[in-house]
């Protein structure tokens, strides 16, 4: 059966917690809560765009697109992840194609750039690079990308949600 990538619907949010949190686990790049980072940019109004990657009535992968402040004060901006796909389901595409369909939605609504703290060699396919002169202070300049959309350029620093960092709500 084809994957389709659709918004994720009131009712997924457990399945989608449970499918992060497996992608997850025992990875070494992994903070081990970036299934609650899910829940909590939910909770606090803050999960802009969340698509969901089905096979038949599975959900078997979920992308996440949150906005993030820049100094300069320009927006919007938006920050990628996490992007996850079931363990027994990945290699074959699905994290690409829910990427690939939220870079088109946020690059629809405007977007400057979009922003991820991940693996350079993975991310480059799609066009981001490392920043180190944009890079958050909570984040690692080896990991910090950065993609141009509408933007010609970022000035200052990014900045993602406090959810990203923080347990207890603001």
């Amino acid at each position: 059966m084809a994957i389709i990538v659709v918004p994720e619907r009131v009712g997924d949010e457990a399945a989608i917690y449970a499918l992060t949190e497996a992608a997850f686990e025992g990875q070494p790049h992994a903070g081990g809560n970036e299934h609650d980072v899910i829940d909590r940019l939910r909770e606090r109004g803050q999960l802009w765009l969340s698509l969901v990657a089905k096979d038949g009535e599975e959900l078997v992968g979920q992308v996440t697109f949150s906005l993030v402040t820049l100094s300069d004060g320009s927006s919007p901006w938006f920050g990628l992840g996490p992007v996850s796909v079931l363990p027994s389901r990945q290699r074959e595409g699905i994290g690409a194609q829910l990427i690939l369909a939220g870079l088109d939605k946020i690059t629809k609504e405007g977007a400057l750039g979009c922003v991820l703290t991940g693996n350079p060699v993975y991310y480059q396919r799609f066009g981001f690079k490392l920043a180190p002169a944009n890079v958050p202070s909570r984040e690692s300049a080896d990991y910090f990308q950065l993609k141009l959309l509408g933007a010609g350029q970022a000035k200052g620093c990014f900045a993602f949600h406090s959810a990203f960092y923080s347990v207890f709500p603001e």
